[in-house]
């Protein structure tokens, strides 16, 4: 099959030139391929616009993270050349994919997917909009308007936790305004859960779903962090932590099927390593660009601040990983977001829903773009590739 010249492709998956960090060439870039060739996933390193197979030295991206240094040890290596990034991005976002040349996946494999969720002001709002809606979207405005009126715009300058935060407790719980959103938002403990199973997660250029049942949801746009079973920090990608709202308004104890469906976590599209040039406190300053543009001629932007959060990310893993719990493959850490949408896309009030064939761009400029289109979840390629199914693969390659 002979593809397009991929250098000059604008596709709804966009280019590679958009795909990757503004400074990729000063930035050590990790990810995984299928490889039809060998039946199953590598890690790779990319690199000047080049695709390496780093197979050789690593079985698992999940190896690299647990080296002491992982970008020193990673940025010397050379590997076997699989292609162009711009010619494996192009066959992973076709329709008409050439199953007998490689294509991206999510850049993780058998780290727990986590997520922190109520992290910013905005969006703990939203969840306690969700939860007194219970699931009714028609609901939402007028809900929306009165609780702001109520909790106003201290929330954003609180320390979760803290005996202003407390104090704050006390006074909503008398005002009847308590919500278990509130509770892990300015409580002690942070919202963290299971947002996907490992190996399920998707990677750029591919749908990402939501269920069909599904009338009111949206994306999240994050920064997920890369966490070694240590619990040290060894990098960081884009997120796209979907979210049904209907479902999770109708009862929190709903989260799971909320949050974890076919194709509902996106990565990718490459895990930046920790390094001299980008590391956590680079991750503390980012913003997030969010971009939705929809068949139906719908456009949707909207920008996520890091810097508003309100718990700090190594705050968050500490609270995900320790003594209390370990991970003995690692974790990625989607560290929630400040995107709400609230913008009417049908009739007056009803804020914002997913269509499928929705296109979302999840943008920061030192860490790439992710782009997926939107699907039912139930029409989305089925996740059948699992860890027994990794582990014969690489056992039959001899890298076990």
């Amino acid at each position: 099959m002979t593809l397009p010249p991929p250098e000059t492709t604008a596709d709804w998956f966009g280019t590679a030139a958009a795909a990757l960090p503004e400074d990729a060439e000063q930035s050590v870039l990790v990810g995984r391929i299928w490889d039809p060739a060998v039946g199953g996933p590598s890690p790779v390193l990319v690199r000047d616009g080049d695709v390496f197979d780093l197979s050789a030295e690593f079985a698992t991206v999940r190896d690299i993270c647990e080296l002491p240094e992982p970008a020193a040890v990673v940025a010397g290596l050379a590997g076997r050349r699989v292609g162009a990034f711009a010619e494996l991005l192009a066959n992973t976002g076709r329709a008409d994919r050439d199953r007998d040349r490689p294509w991206l996946l999510a850049p993780v494999d058998l780290q727990a997917l986590k997520a922190a969720g109520v992290t910013f002001a905005v969006s703990l709002l939203e969840r306690v909009i969700e939860e007194r809606a219970r699931g009714d979207l028609g609901r939402a405005a007028e809900i929306r308007q009165r609780l702001l009126a109520e909790v106003g715009t201290e929330l954003a300058e609180l320390t979760p936790g803290s005996e202003q935060a407390a104090r704050l407790k006390e006074l909503l719980v008398a005002e009847g305004v308590w919500s278990q959103y509130l509770e892990v938002g300015i409580g002690p403990d942070a919202e963290i859960f299971t947002k996907g199973q490992v190996l399920s997660a998707v990677g750029t250029a591919e749908p990402v779903g939501v269920l069909a049942a599904s009338t009111w949801n949206n994306p999240e746009p994050e920064v997920a962090l890369l966490v070694a079973s240590t619990g040290r920090i060894v990098g960081a990608t884009l997120g796209n932590d979907v979210n049904l709202r209907d479902v999770e308004g109708r009862s929190a104890l709903l989260l799971p099927k909320a949050k974890d469906n076919n194709a509902s976590c996106a990565l990718g599209p490459l895990v930046r390593l920790f390094d001299d040039r980008f590391d956590l406190d680079r991750v503390r300053g980012l913003e997030l660009a969010l971009e939705i543009e929809g068949a139906d001629g719908f456009r949707l932007d909207g920008v996520s601040e890091m810097s508003r959060i309100s718990r700090d990310p190594a705050e968050l893993v500490r609270q995900m990983l320790g003594r209390h719990h370990q991970y003995p493959d690692g974790a990625v850490l989607m560290l929630g977001t400040m995107f709400a949408p609230i913008q009417d896309r049908d009739r007056p009030g009803e804020g914002f829903t997913h269509r499928v064939d929705d296109v979302v761009r999840i943008s920061s400029t030192p860490l790439g773009t992710l782009v997926n289109r939107v699907r039912h979840s139930e029409e989305c390629e089925p996740w059948n590739f699992g860890i027994r199914d990794l582990m014969g693969n690489l056992a039959g390659r001899g890298l076990l």
